[in-house]
């Protein structure tokens, strides 16, 4: 109900400023999101767009993986000042790890380039090193993101095959809940600080299981108290404008 509301007033408070609630769809980057709402208002209010154009303005506050679905604050106007506010709010993921293999990426953008026995590997086990990861600590980004190195993207010195060596940041992990254990498949719920890669956690959830492990999913379900059940997707987002 919240965004139908702030979705019918959009078209008069675009350039004033409106956060928007996104359901980023899988395979997506958030910059191919944020240019889908921006060509979609553009297209439909063409003429309001063209009057106030050089003050028209829209981003997002914080990334998404193309791989990852689920919540994306999007800013326009006046409110893209307090994109970094929002970025700086805790956010709740859910998703899913395989354990015993492992990709480059640490998800599944790359294919396995190894396996790790898991004969040990126990529900109980699992559960435990879970706990063990709640609290403040030190993680390493994966190669393959959008951290910069030297004036460049990590991830576009990975694929040159070009050696990067990131250096610990720090982050939190609030609350880690195991919801899931499917044979090698675990579910999971987490509520970190910004800056956390759940890729990174991953790779770490399979060392401290003296084996190995991937992301397999990933889902934002909630950014501060912004909510994943009142983001509307892209399409639902673009028939409220048509009819807006």
């Amino acid at each position: 109900m919240i965004c139908i509301f702030t979705s019918l007033f959009f078209m008069f408070n675009f350039y004033t400023g409106e956060v928007i609630l996104i359901d980023k769809p899988y395979t997506w980057s958030s910059f191919q999101a944020v240019n889908k709402i921006k060509h979609a208002f553009k297209n439909h209010h063409s003429l309001i767009y063209n009057e106030v154009k050089t003050k028209a303005k829209i981003g997002h506050a914080g990334t998404l993986d193309p791989l990852a679905t689920g919540l994306l604050i999007m800013c326009t106007g006046k409110k893209t000042k307090e994109i970094n506010s929002f970025m700086g709010l805790d956010k709740e993921y859910t998703g899913k790890f395989k354990i015993g293999a492992t990709t480059p990426c640490f998800d599944l953008e790359k294919p396995i380039d190894n396996l790790f026995n898991t004969a040990h590997i126990t529900s109980q086990l699992i559960l435990d090193t879970a706990k063990n990861f709640i609290g403040l600590q030190e993680q390493v980004p994966p190669l393959f993101s959008a951290v910069m190195v030297n004036g460049k993207r990590a991830y576009e010195l990975a694929r040159k095959g070009e050696t990067v060596e990131l250096k610990h940041r720090p982050i939190e992990i609030k609350e880690f809940e195991i919801t899931e254990i499917n044979n090698l498949e675990v579910g999971f719920r987490i509520v970190c600080t910004k800056g956390t890669y759940i890729r990174s956690i991953a790779r770490d959830f399979g060392l401290a299981l003296n084996s190995g492990a991937h992301l397999i999913e990933l889902r934002r379900t909630k950014i501060g108290n912004f909510y994943i059940e009142n983001a509307l997707t892209i399409e639902q987002f673009i028939n409220t404008i048509k009819i807006s």
